[in-house]
């Protein structure tokens, strides 16, 4: 399985636009910073909820209300980071494939927090209803907040496994 996510990678890596980015003195960067406005604003839409189903904060709208009207740009902020993250990992395919920290980031945590976030975000529109947030809410707004701050963690230790 490794080798073929090896030769994709090998061919991700010398299209056209991944040598462009991996070639470019600024291109590189803008990509970098793309992908972080993407993370941020994904992330800190996220936050927002998590912290109201966890009563924490004014209380000027129910978790649905904020929900709702976070619903927009929180994907648009995930769209960007993936665009932005999918260019970063083309202009190096080969080094992030074997790299154990990005396997843990990509192949556990990312899949596991956009779950969980998928459901706590189609909930909070029943949990958000009632005076008092039912605690497997609080429970699950906790878990998706310690998932999104691993996967922080695992993509700065990336560079710490250089697997060339």
């Amino acid at each position: 399985m490794l080798s073929f996510f090896m030769a994709f990678a090998k061919w991700l890596q010398g299209t056209w636009w991944a040598l462009d980015i991996s070639g470019s003195t600024w291109a590189y960067p803008f990509v970098q910073m793309t992908h972080f406005s993407g993370l941020s604003l994904w992330l800190g839409t996220n936050l927002s909820l998590d912290l109201r189903l966890l009563g924490i904060g004014k209380k000027r709208q129910t978790a649905s209300q904020l929900s709702d009207s976070l619903f927009a740009w929180n994907w648009i902020g995930f769209c960007i980071a993936v665009a932005g993250g999918f260019m970063l990992f083309a202009s190096a395919a080969t080094k992030y494939v074997p790299n154990p920290a990005f396997e843990i980031k990509l192949g556990i945590l990312v899949p596991t927090g956009i779950i969980l976030h998928i459901i706590n975000q189609a909930k909070s529109r029943t949990w958000g209803q009632t005076p008092e947030t039912p605690v497997v809410a609080k429970v699950l707004a906790l878990l998706e907040f310690l998932i999104w701050f691993s996967v922080i963690t695992a993509a700065v230790s990336i560079p710490n496994y250089d697997t060339h």
